[in-house]
């Protein structure tokens, strides 16, 4: 045990992580000139497309130091904030990190949040300052930032450039000298963390595991101690670039077990492995369920292919447990699912990969998030609403409760007035402001999770400039005054077009949602009102003016009565085809609510 070492790497989005992890690898020779690419653990079209990494990736290197062996588990993490119970587990599964900061851009905000996660994991942190050899990196200055934030020493900061293999050497001696090799008894009984799965077609779920205490054996019979269930361990063995079966793995280790479930639900993140005959007593901390945090209907754009929207939504759930789904119907869509994601980064890379890996083209309708209403008849029992349509009558109802977050954001302090702001607008409480350096201030806000789900993302980049970075983490429910505003066509209510909103900016939203619509609904024979309602009250009304076709115009001259006759016949076959007229609803204004702003 005492000459292996498991790390991670912790970065902000576009700080030089998977490129890094490709020097470490070549600098270990782990991979051969056959099987070199870049961004060689991130395996997914998507990721190498975004240059994010969607799902995190173990790696075993050897490294030689002064003539003795080493033997580096690398395991990889996501860097989106969607994503960061999966972080959570990765670095629980570690005994140190790297904390990458890139020259040019500084500290962000997903790199101080990822560090706390890896300081309340009593984690050894080298920091390596990224990107030395760019033009517009400022290396002293930045080496300050990273000195003021983990306390450590100038000569500690390693500097290196991942692209040009610069100080590749110096991080790997640091692993060796800095990052203390793992503890845990090996004679005790098997105790085990599961960080990751993956699912494959032919052999079931693979388990992603660190090994705490004991040790795991090819063929033994295993206890997943959260869903109680047990299995026999088919195959066992370590993760290279491709998998290596051993006849056991020993405490301190990483690994992968094969045991043959082909249901992604039996295996969850963050439980603990034991033996089934002779179970540990306690459990790996930190188990817990992920709850989905953003909601959306996903519909097939052709009726008649909902079953086949239901194979693909199965198949990707045995690669993404955290996507949860259930049918529903609207009147407006048809049937679909209900889907619940992590995020919204979550929602976009779920609806591509339908799109790509499936072929499937779906209408999403626009995203909310899960409330509490709590009755007059029960005030105490909470009814969980992840869709306004679910939501009670406003006679039955007492209360709703939203789910609020801790907004962290890094930027330029000339940007500090425009974010503001918008976080105000955005129903935000300003809890914190620190000054990180001259020209850096952290704000941190509480605000509601569903005001950030739709354009917050965006229009705090436009705000400013793109020098903002954001962060954020659940802090739970809290009362608000919420109301579902309707939008009625033609006098009918388009359940797939309700949102559950804040009192103050119901009006003006139900309006803006109204102007959308009015230019994307096509005209028709008919007058089209648009109207935007709470409960009976209409707040916001438009109207598509209709296709009107000149009847007067074969009458030349002669009595105005003939021209009035001809008008009131007009009139009485428009007000007809209005009662059975059918109002086609075009795929985008489903998600115009969604860019109210442009």
């Amino acid at each position: 045990m005492k000459n292996i070492r498991n790390f991670c790497i912790i970065a902000h989005i576009d700080h030089g992580k998977s490129t890094l992890a490709d020097r470490l690898l070549d600098f270990t020779k782990s991979v051969t000139e056959r099987e070199r690419k870049e961004q060689l653990l991130d395996n997914m079209d998507l990721e190498r497309e975004r240059g994010i990494t969607i799902k995190s990736h173990a790696i075993q290197m050897v490294y030689n130091y002064k003539g003795e062996d080493f033997v580096f588990n690398l395991i990889d993490t996501p860097g989106h904030v969607d994503f960061s119970y999966e972080v959570s587990r990765s670095i629980a599964a570690c005994e140190g990190a790297l904390l990458i900061v890139d020259a040019a851009q500084s500290i962000q905000a997903q790199t101080i949040s990822n560090l706390y996660l890896a300081l309340e994991n009593d984690l050894e942190i080298i920091p390596v300052l990224n990107k030395v050899d760019l033009l517009s990196a400022n290396p002293d200055e930045v080496t300050d930032d990273i000195v003021d934030l983990i306390g450590c020493k100038r000569e500690d900061v390693i500097r290196a450039s991942a692209k040009e293999g610069i100080g590749i050497e110096e991080i790997l001696n640091a692993i060796v000298e800095r990052v203390p090799a793992p503890k845990g008894d090996p004679d005790a009984p098997l105790r085990a963390l599961v960080f990751d799965s993956v699912y494959n077609p032919f052999r079931g779920i693979e388990t992603y595991f660190r090994v705490f205490d004991g040790s795991i054996k090819k063929g033994q019979n295993i206890k997943f101690v959260a869903t109680d269930k047990n299995y026999s361990a088919d195959e066992v063995g370590t993760l290279k670039l491709v998998q290596f079966p051993k006849k056991e793995i020993q405490a301190g280790d990483v690994g992968y077990l094969i045991t043959g479930i082909k249901n992604a639900k039996e295996v969850k993140v963050g439980d603990t492995i034991t033996d089934a005959n002779n179970p540990t007593k306690t459990a790996v901390a930190g188990f817990e369920d992920v709850k989905p945090m953003v909601f959306a209907g996903i519909y097939p754009v052709e009726t008649d292919e909902y079953e086949e929207l239901r194979t693909a939504m199965e198949k990707l759930q045995l690669n993404d447990a955290s996507l949860v789904f259930l049918p529903e119907s609207s009147a407006a869509l048809g049937f679909g699912f209900r889907c619940g994601f992590l995020g919204m980064l979550h929602l976009e890379i779920i609806q591509e990969r339908l799109e790509r890996e499936f072929d499937m083209t779906v209408i999403t309708t626009v995203p909310n998030v899960s409330y509490n209403a709590y009755t007059l008849k029960d005030k105490d029992k909470p009814i969980i609403v992840s869709n306004p349509s679910d939501l009670p009558e406003p006679t039955y109802l007492d209360r709703v409760e939203e789910p609020f977050i801790k907004a962290s954001i890094i930027t330029k302090s000339e940007f500090v007035g425009p974010v503001m702001s918008l976080c105000i607008e955005k129903r935000g409480q300003i809890t914190d402001q620190t000054y990180l350096t001259q020209d850096r201030v952290e704000l941190s806000f509480d605000m509601p999770l569903a005001e950030i789900v739709f354009d917050f993302y965006d229009r705090l980049k436009t705000v400013s400039k793109g020098y903002a970075s954001f962060d954020y983490s659940p802090i739970g429910m809290r009362k608000s005054k919420l109301v579902k505003v309707d939008v009625l066509l033609n006098g009918n209510t388009v359940d797939a077009l309700s949102a559950l909103l804040h009192v103050d900016n119901a009006y003006d939203i139900g309006k803006r949602i109204c102007e959308k619509l009015k230019e994307l609904i096509p005209r028709q024979q008919f007058d089209i009102p648009i109207q935007a309602a709470i409960g009976a009250k209409i707040i916001a009304r438009e109207t598509v003016k209709a296709l009107r076709k000149d009847v007067t115009a074969k009458c030349y001259g002669g009595d105005i009565s003939r021209k009035r006759k001809l008008l009131e016949k007009q009139k009485k076959g428009k007000k007809r085809m209005r009662q059975v007229g059918n109002v086609e609803i075009p795929q985008e204004a489903f998600m115009a609510v969604l860019k109210l702003n442009d």
